[in-house]
């Protein structure tokens, strides 16, 4: 990747800001917004400059400005046909075909099935245009109403060629009708931070099919839903965020259970030794509670996993492996190609933005042949991810759920992985992605990843978005689509900015990224959950309900534009209702006004810290009012008979999903994640699971679990 726009350029002389603001809001790019405290904002023209410069349109001059705007207006009519269309089921969309003026031209469709039909063309006059010289003329067709759900192709054939895809997508999510019959709960839970007796110090894919088997069996929930488990960094050290990955297609080998892979078995003798020495070392550490340390466990499993590769697979193993190298196709080629390279190259090496720019160079082509076995282990690895979260969703519906593992989407990338390295322009350079000052986060956030370039998308087919969408999905009885917001608009910082709040929204198609993730989601019947909090429109929830996407409601943010608290029998219906969340402390810390005590020392509030208190206290002592005045709590409630009593009030939503932290079960304080903080002010992602008095709390000390929910 690589920007357009010279760092250095003097961001200065545009005059005519009414022309920049006109080009902006053609663009998608938001002149103005509305902040959490419901004041207007405008963008400054810098912003606007940097913003469109990341989209690769030229915006330093006015006579740019000007150009920019001219070749908006007659983009369309230099193409043949939309770069993607994508529709729901039983509609109609018109689709324009240019063509020389007085050409001919047919519309048909290929159905992903192998079948073709044709689209009728309308009787919609435009006036033709001269477009580079050439007299053009505009033809609308529009596909049959019953063409199925699915990715199809659209053909113009005559006086021009051209094709594109052409996307069916449901008009509202099945599954979630699905699980309309009853309330349904689960657990949220970080996976990394729960160990058992075999874990490696840190949670794996073997102690998610035991959590759910628990939970399941003993508890009846119907779901687990975890922190994100994509792909860090390929060798050590790793990344503590779920939610910076270097890839979100793609899985994290930390999580590997070393032990439940078949080939472990046939080790020879000394190496089957050093494996459960290995294993015997890290088991030790599980019932630390100080910080959980993952690279000493990635480098351990690392090795033990470089022993297992080699060892042999029976036929019907390694039959298994190519197929699932032959379903994830290029897109695990070249991810496994960015990791082999990475092990080759350090970070700062040159030959990443000269013979190593992109996975098509012919420079990485002559490299897969002399890393080939590198780049069959990294694949590997993600065939043994593959394998154990298949049998952890196996054991949660063995186990009674209904619903399953629940994974969660991360918002983005890391700037310099392997998806910013295999995507290429897909991803926007020179900006990152954030969130404007609020309530909450009052100087913003800076999560440092970079966007989706709405533009690019589309003209991709949306290929990348849909790929990593049923990666994720395969094994999954659900979806959290963190920031979900993101697919309306995304807040986009320029990455010389000196806040957060030097930013602005960018739109996206939001009807054809929800309806790819509806799609997905229906073809893998998984429920999907969107996290709906925050600043947004507000036709997002209502559009999201009309989809069967599932919003998110966390007790203490549920407020009515007085700032009261909305009885929870007044939550939505399509939800899934939370007492807590990981960005806040876990509730027996928050009713003890842990975060703001946390917050002022780091230097995150933006008043008074006693008036914060104040404030707070005020919100807390509200929403208890609630329960209290339903009978649930008592004046001189515990802090867990409390914590308690806030579950049995959510419990009362219509949602049809309720979420139960495991941190709120066991009692914990501490905050997983402090957002607008690094890792040299706090251990965000780093805590390991502990109950009120310190002690760490273990997989198998789930089964005499307390039942937050029980009356």
């Amino acid at each position: 990747m690589h920007s357009t726009v010279p760092e250095d350029l003097d961001w200065g002389i545009v005059t005519n800001t009414e022309n920049l603001r006109h080009l902006a809001d053609r663009y998608g790019v938001a002149t103005s917004y509305e902040g959490w405290d419901k004041a207007r904002r405008d963008v400054s023209e810098k912003t606007l400059q940097r913003v469109l410069g990341a989209l690769d349109v030229q915006a330093t001059t006015d006579a740019d400005v000007e150009q920019s705007i001219a070749d908006h207006d007659v983009a369309d009519w230099r193409r043949v046909l939309p770069p993607v269309v994508v529709t729901t089921e039983g509609t109609r969309p018109h689709v324009w075909v240019h063509v020389p003026h007085g050409g001919s031209v047919t519309v048909t469709i290929e159905t992903e099935f192998g079948d073709t039909v044709g689209a009728e063309q309308l009787d919609v006059w435009f006036d033709p245009r001269e477009i580079d010289g050439t007299l053009t003329g505009r033809a609308t067709f529009a596909p049959p109403a019953d063409l199925p759900l699915g990715w199809h192709t659209l053909h113009a054939t005559g006086s021009v060629h051209a094709s594109c895809t052409l996307v069916v997508t449901p008009a509202t999510l099945s599954t979630t009708e699905a699980v309309s019959d009853r309330q349904r709960w689960g657990l949220l839970t970080q996976l990394y931070s729960i160990r058992s007796e075999r874990s490696w110090g840190v949670g794996d894919f073997g102690d998610l099919a035991d959590i759910a088997s628990i939970m399941g069996e003993n508890h009846g929930a119907d779901y687990v839903l975890i922190n994100p488990v994509h792909a860090a960094a390929p060798q050590p050290p790793i990344e503590a965020s779920p939610y910076l990955p270097t890839t979100r297609r793609f899985f994290n080998p930390l999580y590997i259970r070393v032990e439940n892979i078949a080939e472990t078995a046939q080790l020879s003798k000394e190496r089957f030794s050093r494996v459960t020495e290995l294993a015997s070392k890290f088991t030790k550490v599980n019932h630390k509670t100080k910080r959980i340390d993952r690279t000493p466990s990635y480098r351990a499993k690392l090795l033990a996993l470089e022993w297992i590769f080699v060892v042999p697979r029976s036929a019907s193993r390694q039959a298994s492996f190519e197929r699932f190298c032959t379903l994830e196709g290029e897109g695990l080629r070249n991810f496994a190609t960015w990791c082999a390279l990475t092990e080759k190259m350090s970070a700062d090496d040159p030959r990443w933005t000269t013979k190593a720019a992109g996975p098509e160079s012919e420079w990485v082509r002559g490299q897969q042949a002399k890393l080939a076995d590198r780049i069959e282990f990294y694949s590997w690895l993600q065939w043994i991810c593959d394998e154990q979260l298949q049998q952890a969703q196996v054991a949660a519906l063995g186990a009674g759920m209904d619903i399953g593992v629940v994974h969660d989407l991360a918002v983005g990338v890391q700037q310099h992985g392997a998806d910013a390295w295999a995507l290429g322009s897909a991803l926007a350079e020179g900006v990152t992605v954030g969130a404007p000052p609020d309530n909450f986060n009052q100087q913003g956030q800076q999560w440092n990843q970079p966007p989706w370039r709405p533009d690019r998308l589309a003209e991709l087919g949306y290929a990348p978005y849909r790929d990593m969408l049923r990666t994720v999905l395969r094994h999954a009885g659900g979806l959290r689509v963190d920031h979900i917001l993101g697919l309306f608009r995304l807040w986009w910082i320029p990455t010389d900015a000196n806040s957060p709040a030097e930013g602005t929204y960018v739109r996206y198609d939001h009807e054809a990224l929800i309806g790819i993730l509806v799609l997905e989601a229906e073809r893998s019947g998984a429920v999907v959950v969107g996290e709906d909090l925050g600043v947004f429109e507000p036709v997002v929830q209502d559009y999201l309900a009309e989809r069967g996407v599932l919003g998110t409601s966390i007790l203490w943010f549920e407020k009515d534009a007085d700032g009261a608290p909305i009885p929870p029998e007044e939550y939505r219906r399509l939800c899934l209702t939370s007492v807590t969340t990981h960005d806040l402390p876990p509730t027996a810390g928050y009713l003890a006004g842990e975060h703001i005590d946390l917050r002022s020392r780091l230097g995150l509030l933006e008043r008074d810290v006693e008036e914060e208190k104040v404030h707070d206290a005020e919100g807390r002592d509200a929403v208890l009012a609630l329960a209290r005045d339903r009978g649930l709590l008592a004046d001189d409630a515990t802090t867990m008979e409390t914590v308690a009593a806030l579950h049995r009030l959510v419990q009362r939503s219509p949602s049809l999903l309720l979420g139960v932290a495991l941190v709120d079960v066991v009692g914990e304080h501490r905050i997983q994640n402090q957002p607008g903080t690094d890792e040299t002010q706090y251990e965000n992602w780093r805590i390991p699971l502990a109950d009120a008095d310190g002690t760490a709390v273990m997989v198998d000390d789930l089964r005499d679990a307390p039942d937050l929910l029980a009356d």
